[in-house]
Order: C-alpha cells, then structure tokens, then sequence
C-alpha cells in the first residue's frame, strides 16, 4: 500500500542519515571561539587556552593587542583570524625568545605526519627583534592545506614564514605537506628569509606563493628548498642583501609576474641572483613575465649579480621556458642578464624568446657546452 511505501522509505533515508553522519561527522555546528588580548602577560596562555578547548571546524577569533610570551599552537582543522592587521597585533614580549609567534601543531609536538589544514588571516605579528635575540619567525608551518593571507609580520630575528619537513627536535615528514596558499602578505624586516621552504626530502611541493610584499629580509626574500609544483606569481620584492628568489630544484614549477626592485645588496662579497633556479630532470618548468631590475645599481662592486640563471641541473636533463622577462642592470661589468649552466646533470634544454636586458656588462651568458638554447616554436 502507498502508506507502507511511504513509512519503508522514511525508515530508509532516517538510516542512512544515522550512517553518513556516523561516518562524516558534520561541523555545521562549529563556533566562534574569541580570545580577546589586553596587553598583558597571560595573553599568550588566554590564547593557547582558547584554542586548545575548541573543536574541529571552530573559528578562532584574536582581537586586541596581544603581548606574546609563549609560542600560540595552532590546532588543525580550524580557523584563526583577527579584526585586521592593525586591530589585532600579536607582539613578542621583550626578552620572551620564543622559537616563533605562531606554529602549527605537528611542529610542536614533534609529529611524524603532517598537520592538518589551517587558515590563518586578518592580523599583525610583531616579533620585536628589538628587544629579543633569538630567531624567531613569524609562522612555522607543518600543515597541508594551509592558506595564510592577509597578514603583516615584522620585525622576526629568523624568517618571516617558515615552511618545514622537520619538527621542533628535528623529526622528518613521513608524508607530504602539499596544495597550501601564501597570499597577500607583507613581510618585513626578517632576520632570516622572508619566506623559507625547508625540505631535505621531497615533502613540500605543489603550493602558491603569491601576491605578497616581502621588504627587506636578512638572507634572501624567497627562498625554496624544494620549489617542486610550486606556483611563484606577482610578488614584490626589494631591498634584498642576497638573492630575491632562489627556487631549488624545479619540477613544474611556475615562476611569473614577479617584481624584483632589487638584490645582492650585501656589503659581503658573493654571487647574487634576482631570480636562481636549480632543475630537476623531466618534466619541464617555466620562468616568464619577471620584472628583474637593481634599481639603485649594483651596490658591491666585489659582487657578481645575475639577474634571472640557473646556477645547475641535478641531474638529467632539465627543460626550460624562459620568456617575457624584462631585465634592467645597473650598468655596471658586473651584471648578467641571463645566466645557465648545468652543473652536475646530463644537459639544459632552454627556450627563451621575448626577453629584452639592458644596463648589464653581458646580455646572455652559458657556462657549458651542455646548455642549448633555442628561440622555441
């Protein structure tokens, strides 16, 4: 009878609802934790303890000013945000030294596996490296699916943000930490690297780095130990005393749209690049549309400057597109506009076509009879 119909399949859809849900658990109900900052010494803890009585999928809301004295550890599968970069500041205490501002879980607790994703927007961390001497960055990262945008750190004694395979006591990745998101922040004044990608393996691939303001760094404003599928596009990038990008090993590797100002401003004598590469063999990468300049010229006349190169391929052949770039020296002998060699790999297979380099000592230089360089299809 149609009743019987009717209640057989209402009996039906209210188990399988039980069993979905028994098996997905659902976080349709997730809450907003807010942690509210009065500049005080029990901020930090006031934090940590807000974070650490939440639950899976809860948005953990910062607001005030924040004095900061122990390290916020960022649970997974959660949200953290402020009001904005000058509504919530979190500053490091004078004389606190701790190891970072914020880190995520799996660093912490020394976890062989990657955390789980984070989002981390809308606020200001002030490492104060002032009146601290440790190295501390801003954000270490361990934790795949991880977007981090909208935020200002300043003044780390280490790096601004610190991607890494290892853990607090040196733990290595047994899995891959991959397909997170850099966007839309401004990184200044870093001890270290503005933005550093720590892989001795092969964990860290495949993420988007973009949109960013990086300003003067210590070391290098990018710099990518393992740039395997990593997306590089539109970042600015000045007032850098080493190199502005240095991308280590690519493998699918984008590298676009980027705005050097400038590099190798070291009063230390080395061999600086605006944009350096190393390649992997197989597969092919590309390196286009770059604005590399030193607009104030050449600081160190003791310096080699190369403005766009690949110092060497790791084995194999590597592949290589290079176009659009616009390369402006600062007219001196010292600068290279293009540079490539192989290295230890087999051969360098380059297409590069549309490029336009000014004001360097040498337009296009190739170290190796190895390298072969074709104007592509």
């Amino acid at each position: 009878m149609p009743w019987v119909k009717r209640v057989l399949l209402f009996a039906f859809a209210v188990a399988l609802g039980w069993t979905l849900s028994a098996t997905h658990p659902q976080t349709a109900g997730a809450a907003r934790i807010e942690a509210s900052c009065a500049n005080s010494t029990s901020d930090a803890a006031n934090i940590n303890a807000a974070i650490a009585g939440s639950r899976v999928g809860d948005q953990i809301i910062i607001t005030g000013q924040c004095l900061i004295n122990q390290t916020i550890k960022l649970l997974g599968d959660r949200s953290y945000r402020g009001e904005s970069r000058t509504g919530t500041v979190l500053r490091q205490q004078d004389g606190a030294n701790i190891r970072a501002i914020l880190a995520s879980d799996s660093f912490l607790d020394n976890d062989p596996k990657t955390g789980t994703p984070v989002s981390v927007r809308q606020l200001t961390l002030d490492g104060n490296r002032t009146h601290n001497s440790a190295p501390t960055s801003g954000i270490i990262l361990r934790s795949w699916q991880t977007v981090v945008s909208d935020v200002q750190i300043t003044s780390m004694g280490g790096h601004g943000i610190w991607f890494t395979n290892e853990s607090a006591n040196g733990t290595r990745l047994t899995n891959t930490s991959v397909n997170g998101q850099i966007t839309g922040n401004f990184i200044t004044d870093s001890g270290g690297h503005g933005v550093y990608v720590d892989d001795p393996g092969n964990s860290l691939t495949d993420w988007n780095l973009s949109g960013n303001w990086i300003a003067n760094s210590g070391l290098d404003g990018i710099h990518l130990d393992n740039a395997a599928g990593w997306v590089v596009h539109n970042n600015h990038i000045y007032g850098v005393p080493e190199n502005a990008i240095y991308a280590n090993r690519l493998w699918g590797t984008s590298i676009s749209d980027n705005y050097v100002e400038d590099f190798g401003r070291s009063a230390r004598a080395g061999t600086w690049y605006g944009i350096q590469a190393t390649v992997q063999g197989g597969v092919a990468s590309t390196i286009a549309d770059n604005k590399v300049f030193n607009i104030n010229g050449e600081s160190n006349p003791a310096s080699t400057y190369r403005y766009i190169g690949v110092s060497k391929v790791n084995y194999g052949t590597g592949v290589l597109s290079v176009t659009g770039n616009a390369v402006r020296g600062g007219g001196s002998p010292n600068g290279t506009g293009f540079y490539y060699a192989r290295g230890s790999g087999d051969s360098l297979l380059v297409s590069s076509t549309g490029n336009i380099v000014t004001d360097v000592g040498t337009g296009r230089r190739s170290d190796d009879d190895h390298v072969q360089i074709t104007r592509g299809m």
